[in-house]
This record gives C-alpha cells, sequence and structure tokens, in this order.
C-alpha cells in the first residue's frame, strides 16, 4: 500500500468515525432529553446553578486549554469571557421561568405554559470556544433541553474538556448522562451529520459565514448569528473624548479582537478628530502610514479576500512583527485612517484581531452614510455604537440597521449585556438584515416553545351575526 492510499485509507476511517460518533450522541441526548421530561423549574435551575459553579471554578483551566489549542487570543481575557457566562449570563436567569407556567393574563383567561424544544446542535466556533459552549450549555438545560456541541476542528480538545465539566456538574446535580455532550470527531461532514439527524430539534449556529449558511441548510429550525462589521461613531457632543478612545480600544483590544461585537470602524466628528487619536495614542493605538496599512492588508487577507486564520487573534505587536516594522511593546490596536469603504479598502471589512480603521466626518449625514457603507459591507443587524449625549444625533443614528445600539460604553461590553441592559448573552442576533430569524441577544427563552391555555372569552357565534365589528380584541 503506498503512502497515498493508506492515508486516504486513515482520513476515511476518521470521516466514518465521525459520522458514527455524531449519529450516536444525537440519539443519546434524545433519549436524555425523553428522561429529562418530568424535570420542573426548580430541578433545571438546581442543576443549572450546579453547571455554573463548576464552570466558573474551571475557568482558568478552560482558557489555557482555548489559548494553547486554538492559539487565538489572550488568556487572561478569556478567563473574564468564561466567567462572563458562568457567573453573570447564569445569574441573570436566575428567576427566569421557562418551564410549566409562564405567564397568566387572568382577564383574558389565558396561561402560557413553557416546553423544551428537544435536542440542541450547538456549533462553537474557534475564537471564543470555551465561552461559547458555557454559554450553550447554560440556556440548552435552564431551557431543558439536550444539547450536543459541535466543535472547529482547531477547537475539540477546550470544548470536549468545557463540555465535560458541564455534563460532569449536571449528571451530580441530577441530570441523565448524555444531556451534555460533545463531538470528538470535529469536522464539516460530522457537524452536518449532526445537525441534519432525526434526533435534532434545533441548530444554535456560531461560527463563519459558510457553517452559519450550512446550519440554515440543514433543514432543521436554525438561530445564528451574521458577520460583525461593527461601526461605532464617535459625535461633537461625546461626554469624555479621552474616555471614549479608553474604551474603544479596550474593546478592540480585548482577547486579541476575537469578539465579533467589538468596535470594527470608528467614524469621528472632525471637531474632535484630532483629540480622540491623540488620546488614543496615549493609551495603545499604533496608527499606520498608506505603506504600512498595505502590508497589514497582505498580512490579515488572501487572494480572495478572507481572514487568514493564522492572522486571526494574534497581538498588536505580533501582527506588526509579521508586516516586518516595529511597535511600541505597549501597543494594544493598529490603526489605519481611510477614505473609503469597500472591497478595494481590505481594512474596512471584519477583521477578528486588534485594528481599527478611522474616518472623519463634519456633519451628521456624513456619519449616517459612513455607518450605514461599513454595516453594508459585512456587518448589517449586528451592531452600531455611539458616543454622544445629543439626543437628536442618537435618534437619526439609531434609524441604521443595527439590533443594539450600545450608548457611551464599549460596544463589546455593551452589546453582550453586561453594561447594559440588553440580555446579557454569548450569541447576538442580527435579524433579518444579515438572513437570520432573530435580533435579540439569544437567552434561554429562545430555546422554548410556548403553549398558550386559553379559555372562550367572547361568544364565538357573533363572529356569524354581525356582531364581530362591534368585539375589540383585547
Amino acid at each position: 500500500m503506498t503512502a497515498s492510499v493508506a492515508a486516504s485509507a486513515v482520513d476515511w476511517d476518521a470521516d466514518l468515525a465521525g459520522l458514527a460518533e455524531a449519529r450516536r450522541k444525537a440519539i443519546a441526548a434524545r433519549r436524555a432529553f425523553e428522561a429529562f421530561a418530568d424535570a420542573k423549574q426548580a430541578d433545571l435551575d438546581r442543576i443549572v446553578a450546579a453547571m455554573s459553579a463548576a464552570a466558573s471554578a474551571a475557568s482558568e483551566e478552560l482558557a489555557r486549554l482555548a489559548v494553547d489549542e486554538t492559539g487565538y487570543g489572550v488568556y487572561e481575557d478569556k478567563i473574564l469571557k468564561n466567567r462572563y457566562n458562568a457567573d453573570f449570563v447564569a445569574k441573570s436567569m436566575e428567576g427566569m421561568r421557562t418551564k410549566g407556567v409562564l405567564w397568566v393574563d387572568e382577564p383574558g383567561r389565558m396561561t402560557a405554559l413553557g416546553s423544551p424544544v428537544g435536542v440542541i446542535a450547538a456549533i462553537i466556533p474557534v475564537t471564543n470556544p470555551t465561552s461559547t459552549v458555557i454559554f450553550k450549555c447554560l440556556a440548552a438545560v435552564k431551557a431543558g433541553n439536550a444539547i450536543v456541541n459541535a466543535p472547529h476542528p482547531r477547537a475539540v480538545r477546550c470544548c470536549t474538556r468545557a463540555a465535560e465539566i458541564m455534563a460532569e456538574a449536571a449528571v451530580a446535580a441530577g441530570a441523565p448522562e448524555g444531556l451534555i455532550s460533545c463531538l470528538e470527531h470535529a469536522s464539516i461532514a460530522t457537524t452536518a451529520e449532526l445537525m441534519q439527524h432525526a434526533a435534532v430539534s434545533l441548530v444554535l449556529a456560531t461560527g463563519g459565514a459558510g457553517m452559519v449558511a450550512a446550519a440554515y441548510r440543514s433543514g432543521k429550525p436554525t438561530l445564528a448569528v451574521g458577520a460583525g462589521n461593527v461601526p461605532v461613531y464617535v459625535d461633537t457632543s461625546v461626554p469624555d473624548v479621552a474616555e471614549a478612545a479608553q474604551m474603544i480600544i479596550t474593546s478592540k483590544s480585548f482577547d486579541n479582537g476575537t469578539a465579533c461585537v467589538a468596535e470594527q470602524s470608528v467614524v469621528l466628528h472632525t471637531s474632535i478628530a484630532e483629540d480622540f487619536l491623540a488620546a488614543g495614542k496615549e493609551r495603545g493605538l499604533f496608527l499606520l502610514d498608506e505603506a504600512a496599512q498595505q502590508r497589514l492588508s497582505d498580512v490579515l487577507f488572501d487572494a480572495r479576500g478572507g481572514l487568514r486564520p493564522e492572522a486571526v487573534g494574534q497581538s498588536a505587536v505580533a501582527l506588526a512583527g509579521r508586516m516586518g516594522i516595529t511597535v511600541p511593546a505597549d501597543t494594544k490596536v493598529l490603526g489605519a485612517e481611510l477614505a473609503g469603504v469597500g472591497p478595494a479598502y481590505p481594512l474596512s471589512a471584519e477583521i477578528l484581531g486588534p485594528v481599527l480603521t478611522f474616518y472623519r466626518t463634519s456633519s451628521l449625514d456624513g456619519a449616517f452614510e459612513r455607518c450605514r457603507e461599513i454595516l453594508a459591507f459585512g456587518g448589517e443587524g449586528h451592531t452600531l455604537g455611539l458616543h454622544a449625549t445629543d439626543d437628536a444625533v442618537i435618534a437619526r443614528m439609531s434609524a441604521l440597521p443595527a439590533s443594539r445600539i450600545p450608548i457611551n460604553t464599549p460596544s463589546l461590553f455593551g452589546g453582550m449585556g453586561y453594561s447594559t441592559s440588553i440580555g446579557a448573552s454569548f450569541m447576538l442576533g442580527t435579524g433579518t438584515w444579515s438572513g437570520s430569524i432573530v435580533s435579540d441577544n439569544v437567552s434561554a427563552l429562545h430555546l422554548i416553545n410556548i403553549k398558550r391555555v386559553a379559555y372562550e372569552v367572547r361568544p364565538w357565534r357573533d363572529l356569524y351575526s354581525g356582531e364581530a365589528a362591534s368585539r375589540r380584541p383585547r
């Protein structure tokens, strides 16, 4: 047998093992879900609390595994991402009713009942692997569901460990075996097999454009998120220019820019532009000249315009080194002032790294149009950041197609619901602007069916007697 034939046989065996595992774990999850059918709200809450505590305790271990396996991001920031989900998101779900009686409309004689959807296939991205597993497992079990995680091939070990920790805690608290699992043979084929399996009821997709498109083609109800080319406008009415610069640089450099909700492009009113850029330089911003911008584009993007995997989630200093230039050791973000948006300006696209692009405008109309262009170039429906106090400015900019508009706060922390009252989540819907069915920050309430038990409140025969026109619906 030649080496090439032997290698093909090994690949074939791995593919078959992956397909078999996807089928086996989908079936096991369905059985666990059925065994879990009698669980009450108190049972769900107890199990989620145990999962939360276990994930929180393992945050450092999981962060180290994620960085070492994927090569993306910052260890300390991944700890915070894990704890945000294990602690803050879990805390936000306390008191949330997902099963049994959700609410009662006594005047309307109607009762709403929550019912789980079944088995969830959860697609996990390489950029935020363990934190996404924690979030999706907590939300799924809070809603009474079973979940099978399908990780990116470059994040199998860390995702498997995260799911294992959550599963062990859930079983110890009374959940059936198999309620939480993770595929260990990760590939496009095994993920597709999982999503399409008859035992699966719903797909939760977080990942690249190709994987999200595959999730929509699976034939299953799907909650998926779109791209996050996020603009932020800093108006002349900004409360504090230096603080706005601090927030934006902190947000974009967090975990080396791997969060899609972080700022990508900054639109500056000309009256505060120089002050902002000066404050940014004091806080770790390094502005690139035109030649360096081209070198950065070559480092980040391939010939087809796609992000090079090896350039994702790297530090600003590391990216500069790959460009062949030296920047100060405390550089947090690389910046580029651009004249336009679109394919002719590659750096205006979504970049999963600590890179910000800058534009200047002398009018609100100009700011509106520039942000509209940025959103249209791979970010519609996601997020728009604003730094302003003028209500007329906020009202005008809020007409743009973005599902969340955090104001005077970092887009990352505001968009995911930490520094704002937007729902705490690690899966941010982008609405029909980008082909998603949901524009909310996804929560356990999106993972249930709602039954409505309703008594007659008006005579049904009135529809035939001509009285219907005089009846007002409640």
